[in-house]
């Protein structure tokens, strides 16, 4: 990386796209500010920024122009190596690929057998037991999936901070939660009631409700909620 005078660290407030990007939200930088975020600083007599906005002067500030520059165009530019090159071409390809792909539409629970449906591909056939957490927005549609633990259930391995710390990150308003039984049985065990419970009561506090709690099979499920025991 050259040598320069302008690095982004020395920059006032406002001109710190790192920094801007971090107090103000993505959509407050500039085209130019996205960009010098990823050459990192300009050359030696030219910011980060300034060098940015060179490049995309001369393709009149069309980013899908941008996107069809070459390494070898790119580099023509002082401050402008390989890597930084590079860094720009991935980049302008992650977009159009973004944009190339359809939106995907959140799955929404609306009962025990979407839940079922949604998480049989994943455990339902292993051959040890996991754990896992559904968090869902306000209106009960999925926003993430994610395992709490592997390998057998206790209280111990519960971690209800995090749980609800990654609910709260994610604008999660309601959980479910799924484990499966490689036995095939469908009964709850104490430690599967009392792990329910558990988060449960943690999230009355928070006002995160805990929606369901499935048992998953390799051919069928139980639900805490159809059963009457949430």
């Amino acid at each position: 990386m050259e040598n320069a005078p302008f690095p982004i660290s020395s920059w006032s407030e406002d001109d710190k796209p790192r920094e801007k990007l971090m107090l103000k939200g993505k959509s407050a930088l500039s085209d130019a500010e996205l960009i010098a975020i990823l050459i990192g600083s300009g050359s030696r007599n030219e910011t980060a920024v300034d060098l940015s906005k060179r490049i995309l002067a001369s393709v009149t500030h069309n980013l899908n122009a941008l996107g069809k520059q070459s390494l070898s165009q790119l580099m023509q530019f002082k401050g402008i190596g390989e890597a930084k090159a590079i860094a720009i071409v991935a980049a302008l390809e992650l977009g159009r690929r973004r944009r190339a792909e359809e939106v995907v539409e959140l799955v929404k629970i609306t009962s025990s057998k979407i839940i079922f449906e949604l998480m049989q591909p994943i455990i339902g056939e292993l051959s040890h037991e996991e754990f896992w957490v559904i968090y869902l927005n306000n209106s009960n549609k999925v926003i993430s999936k994610t395992q709490l633990s592997k390998g057998g259930i206790t209280g111990t391995v519960v971690d209800v901070r995090l749980v609800y710390k990654v609910a709260l990150e994610m604008g999660a308003t309601s959980l479910v939660l799924c484990h499966n039984h490689p036995s095939g049985s469908l009964k709850p065990s104490e430690a599967d009631k009392q792990i329910t419970h558990k988060l449960k009561r943690a999230g009355e506090s928070l006002e995160i409700t805990i929606l369901d709690h499935v048992i998953v099979t390799e051919t069928s499920y139980f639900s805490f909620v159809d059963q009457g025991i949430l």
